[in-house]
C-alpha cells in the first residue's frame, strides 16, 4: 500500500477507535514519524493532508525541513542534548521530550536569550525499561511546578511517554494509566494548561486512546507498512 492509503487507513481507525471509547476524533492529532522516511514519503503524505510530523534526531530533521512545505508542524520526540538545544527551539511547534528540570532550565535559557516561547511536554519514564528516558513518575509534579514558577520561556503543555515494548497489556495500561492520573493531579493543583497526554505508537496506539491520549506518534503502520 501507498503512503496515503496507509495514511487513509489509519485515520478512519483512529476515528473508529476514538467513537468506541467515547472519545472526538477531532481532539486526537497523529504525528507521522518521519525517523525512516525519506522526504519523497513525507511529502506523498503532505499532499494526503497531513500537517504534524516527528523527527527523533535534529541532524535527521533539518534537512527534511528546509526540503518540505513551510506550513508543516515539526515535532522533536528524541532525547535532547545538551548541544543541540539551539537548533531545536523555534524550529520544532512541540517539543515532548523534555526529562529533567536542568534540561528544562537550560532550554528557557537559551528561549530568553533568542525571545521565543517554546511549547512542551515532560518526558515521564512509566515503562521501568533502562533504556527508555525521562523523570519518574513520582518526580513530575516537582519538574512541573520547577518549569511553571522558573522556565517563563517555556510554556508546559504536557506530558509524553512511551510504554514498554510488550504483548502485556497490562503492563501498556499502566503506563498510561499512569500519565493520565498525573495529568489530573497536575490539573487539580493548579497547572490547567497541561492539557495533552502525548502516547501512543504503532504498536500500541488503540490503548493509549482508550486512556486518554491527545497526541499519537505513529511511523511504521504509515511509512513502513
Amino acid at each position: 500500500m501507498s503512503v496515503k492509503e496507509n495514511l487513509i487507513k489509519l485515520l478512519e481507525q483512529i476515528r473508529q477507535t476514538s467513537e468506541k471509547f467515547g472519545r472526538n476524533p477531532d481532539e486526537i492529532k497523529l504525528v507521522a514519524v518521519t525517523k525512516y522516511a525519506d522526504i519523497p514519503q513525507i511529502r506523498e503524505a503532505y499532499e494526503a493532508g497531513q500537517r504534524d510530523f516527528g523527527e527523533n534526531y535534529v541532524q535527521q530533521a533539518l534537512p527534511k525541513i528546509a526540503a518540505l512545505p513551510d506550513d508543516i508542524n515539526w515535532h522533536f520526540i528524541g532525547h535532547i542534548q545538551k548541544n543541540k538545544i539551539n537548533k531545536i527551539i523555534g524550529t520544532f511547534v512541540l517539543v515532548h521530550s523534555v526529562d529533567s528540570a536542568r534540561i528544562a532550565e537550560e532550554i528557557d535559557k537559551r528561549c530568553a536569550r533568542k525571545n521565543i516561547v517554546q511549547d512542551i511536554l515532560i518526558e515521564v519514564h512509566t515503562s521501568g525499561e533502562e533504556t527508555k528516558f525521562g523523570v519518574p513518575p513520582e518526580e513530575v509534579e516537582e519538574v512541573a511546578h520547577f518549569i511553571a514558577e522558573n522556565c517563563p520561556n517555556l510554556a508546559l503543555r504536557g506530558l509524553m511517554t512511551m510504554a514498554p515494548f510488550t504483548d502485556d497489556r497490562g503492563l501498556i495500561e499502566k503506563s498510561f494509566s499512569t500519565l493520565l492520573k498525573l495529568r489530573e493531579k497536575l490539573q487539580s493543583q493548579g497547572l490547567e494548561q497541561v492539557t495533552e497526554l502525548s502516547m501512543g505508537m504503532t504498536n500500541d496506539w488503540q490503548i493509549a486512546i482508550e486512556y486518554g491520549a491527545t497526541i499519537l506518534r505513529i511511523g511504521s503502520a504509515i511509512f513502513r507498512a
